[in-house]
């Protein structure tokens, strides 16, 4: 439509469109393409959490543990970016209802190699780890209707 509104105006194909627009036009990605690197990019961040995982139990694996472990959740976070877009995946992450499960999970990613990298420290590594893993699981639910409030009932309802 844009290439019809440009010929009938007269200018150029790319004379007037921003920078911006003509990233997200060269861009575009058919269904199936999105579908295909969105399960791509979430099983390969599933696979190196495991793979870090399986890492821990090495001498001297905690550094690989924490980087593997937080790169899987990096993919897995930026996977549905191939099913709605960078843009909107940004604005859904920081709307109200996800902005502090949002900056949990950022935080914790990067406690996590600074834990391991700069102040050296297994133990907290591991727990910043598990904070990773408690908060992307209570950002993922926040995409599903009332499952926040179903896993708020069931565990009030467990602890009294």
């Amino acid at each position: 439509m844009d290439k019809l509104r440009s010929m009938i105006g007269g200018r150029e194909d790319n004379e007037e469109t921003g920078l911006t627009a003509q990233v997200l036009d060269a861009s575009t990605l058919s269904y199936s393409t999105r579908l295909k690197w969105f399960v791509i990019c979430f099983v390969s961040g599933i696979l190196c959490s495991i793979l870090g995982t399986a890492l821990l139990f090495l001498p001297n694996g905690t550094k690989l543990f924490a980087v593997f472990y937080t790169l899987g959740n990096l993919a897995a976070l930026s996977s549905t970016c191939f099913l709605m877009g960078p843009v909107k995946q940004l604005k859904r992450m920081f709307e109200p209802t996800r902005l502090i499960a949002t900056c949990v999970v950022l935080l914790c990613l990067i406690l996590t190699l600074c834990a391991v990298f700069w102040w050296q420290k297994k133990g907290l590594a591991i727990i910043f780890c598990i904070l990773q893993f408690l908060a992307m699981t209570w950002y993922s639910i926040s995409y599903i209707p009332f499952a926040r409030d179903a896993v708020i009932k069931v565990f009030t309802s467990c602890l009294s």
